[in-house]
């Protein structure tokens, strides 16, 4: 379902166990770049704009501001089991979190990244991870499954939703680029295409995602059919900024709860 403001994907719909949302830009309180749903605080937003864009988010999950956590993401493979929510100063350094306590919100940040969400809903157990190509070759989504399998998931049951992230006819990458995934996994070859420019190629980020996670026998796993750098109307991009040189941006969120 999609609305102006949030998106949800049917892969973690119907269970009310569970509340999910991948935020639009939409329905926020910040200015110029960063209109109006920025919830980076990464940014070079104003501190106040962006808590209160989160404490907008956090409510549509019918959450207390301070019970959305997220982290300071590093592209890496590092994910944090929650237990309890953390002050903004406390982020840990990671690019995924799992919980089975309800009540808390787990958020991703992204601008062209792969938000992705994953829930095992009769375990009780849900997870959320930051998907760039620097990770996701890495395997920050099998460390994410690892982690909730260690708290009782099964990964037969696990449902994952793939946020809203750049597309392939907005991604060119070099050669260098495309080697970095073939060398690693020649299966990802079938990700790439030729780009209009010679010698340049269009890679497919939620597909190469999408394959990561099928891999490991989920339930069920879902793509948003939305291009992040091209819909400037209803997403933050990293690229979209560099390409007009823009020196900042904003960051979207996504986000999972188990309800209590």
């Amino acid at each position: 379902m999609t609305t102006k403001s949030s998106i949800t994907l049917n892969a973690l719909n119907g269970d009310r166990s569970i509340r999910h949302a991948f935020f639009t830009r939409q329905g926020g309180v910040s200015g110029g770049p960063f209109a109006s749903l920025n919830c980076g605080f990464g940014s070079g937003d104003k501190l106040a704009d962006v808590a209160r864009n989160r404490a907008i988010a956090a409510a549509q999950l019918d959450l207390a501001p301070e019970r959305l956590v997220s982290c300071h993401q590093i592209h890496g493979t590092d994910v944090i089991t929650v237990e309890q929510p953390w002050r903004r100063e406390d982020n840990p350094r990671a690019d995924g979190t799992v919980t089975k306590v309800p009540g808390i919100a787990l958020g991703v940040l992204a601008a062209d990244c792969a938000p992705v969400l994953l829930a095992d809903s009769e375990a009780g157990i849900i997870g959320a991870a930051h998907g760039g190509w620097r990770g996701t070759l890495a395997g920050i989504m099998e460390a994410t499954v690892t982690a909730m399998v260690a708290l009782g998931a099964r990964t037969e049951r696990i449902r994952a939703g793939i946020g809203p992230c750049i597309g392939q006819p907005s991604y060119e990458v070099g050669p260098e680029f495309s080697a970095n995934f073939t060398a690693v996994d020649p299966a990802s070859a079938a990700f790439f295409v030729p780009a209009p420019r010679a010698g340049r190629f269009l890679f497919d980020l939620p597909g190469y995602i999408a394959l990561r996670l099928q891999r490991l026998g989920l339930a069920a796993v879902e793509r948003a059919a939305h291009d992040t750098a091209a819909e400037e109307d209803l997403f933050f991009s990293y690229r979209r900024a560099c390409l007009r040189g823009e020196r900042d941006y904003g960051r979207g969120l996504a986000a999972i709860t188990l309800v209590g």
